[in-house]
């Protein structure tokens, strides 16, 4: 068989109705798989207000909103109309993107029919509860991760770093590598605009250092707030752009008064705005990935990062950033500072940041998960699959 032949069920807990990296990652992998002639049905919480139009069928799974969160939803156990729909389908492969209690039940539909399962993993779950003091909960969170996805037949992870903690966690012994792309016609050095940096207020000399990402604390807003504090009392020249939206802003303001707020930027405007930065400052430890960073990177601006999944498959330590330990605030100001300080040095590992970034082709990328997806289905028709992890045991 060929990628033609697929017939892809791909169950998502956010496809469009908020916008983050994952579920926009989503929307381009079903793009690709459908310009090959495959075909793709997406099962997923909807509203009536999505983010943005969704590529490709979607069929709306049973949610309820998250009480403190209301923006997300969390899908329930699938329908007897969802059940209905996926047999008329009939998938000859099922791909699970995030481990919630639609999931689950699709796993048991595609055991009882047969079918392989591919999960993508494109967060860390288990690390959540330490930004709501609740670290206790994150061994009882792996072993729940671990439980899932040992009853797939393969999982793919969108780094090395983030495959090897998976191998580490004993979560599958099929870990692949599903990575992220770039789009250059958006993130690229010469999009850094002058007159929209003045328009807030930024002289040309000012160095500053940005933030991108939806504002929630599990990016690391308090370390991302510790360090601003530590270059202002070092009397370190900066200004701060933070570009995003989310419930945590009113905290964040209040956190950083003297920091601009430009919002939620997509597109053409986003590439504008990170480019127009100096350097990044990423200090989230939650991403699998770091669609951000590599963005960053593609603008020519240095990025310093939580050493921690995603950004060490990315950043080379001293040549295109810094990688700092997570929570180390006092460092982290210090690889600012020198940015800050010589200018020349940041646009140095910019530009071998921008190199990097070249290598990153949205079409190659997925065109491995696809290929990935006809290995399955060949191997469950000849009888040669690997056994699921929980098999094994």
């Amino acid at each position: 068989m060929d990628i033609s032949d697929l017939r892809i069920a791909l169950f998502s807990g956010n496809y469009n109705y908020v916008r983050d990296g994952a579920n926009q990652a989503l929307n381009r992998l079903v793009g690709y798989l459908l310009r090959q002639n495959a075909q793709v049905r997406v099962y997923s919480p909807t509203t009536d207000t999505p983010a943005f139009e969704p590529t490709g069928d979607l069929i709306s799974v049973p949610s309820f909103a998250i009480p403190n969160r209301p923006e997300y939803r969390v899908p329930m156990m699938l329908s007897p109309g969802v059940k209905k729909d996926l047999k008329a389908y009939a998938p000859n492969i099922v791909h699970l993107s995030s481990p919630d209690i639609a999931a689950h039940s699709a796993t048991r539909w595609a055991k009882k029919h047969d079918i392989p399962m591919l999960a993508s993993v494109h967060t860390r779950f288990e690390t959540y509860p330490r930004y709501y003091n609740m670290a206790f909960l994150e061994p009882i969170l792996v072993a729940g991760l671990r439980r899932f996805y040992r009853r797939c037949d393969a999982i793919v992870a969108p780094s090395d770093s983030m495959a090897q903690v998976l191998r580490d966690q004993r979560m599958n012994y099929d870990v692949g590598i599903w990575s992220r792309g770039v789009d250059r016609d958006i993130f690229h050095p010469s999009k850094r605009d002058v007159e929209w940096r003045r328009s807030f207020g930024i002289d040309d000399e000012d160095q500053v250092v940005g933030f991108v990402g939806r504002l929630v604390m599990e990016k690391g807003l308090d370390v991302f707030s510790d360090t601003i504090d530590r270059l202002e009392r070092r009397g370190v020249p900066h200004k701060v752009l933070i570009v995003g939206e989310g419930p945590a802003r009113q905290w964040f303001e209040s956190r950083l008064p003297n920091a601009i707020f430009a919002g939620f930027q997509s597109g053409p405007d986003l590439g504008r705005a990170v480019a127009s930065m100096d350097m990044l400052l990423n200090p989230s430890v939650t991403e699998t990935f770091g669609n951000v960073t590599l963005e960053a990177m593609a603008c020519g601006i240095p990025v310093v990062a939580a050493r921690a999944t995603g950004s060490l498959s990315l950043v080379a330590d001293g040549i295109s950033g810094r990688l700092i330990r997570p929570g180390a605030v006092q460092n982290y100001a210090d690889a600012l500072q020198d940015y800050c300080e010589n200018p020349e040095l940041a646009r140095e590992h910019g530009a071998a940041g921008a190199k990097r970034a070249e290598r990153y082709s949205w079409d190659r990328i997925n065109h491995g998960l696809a290929e990935t997806y006809v290995r399955l289905v060949r191997q469950r028709a000849e009888g040669t699959k690997h056994l699921p992890y929980e098999a094994l045991r």
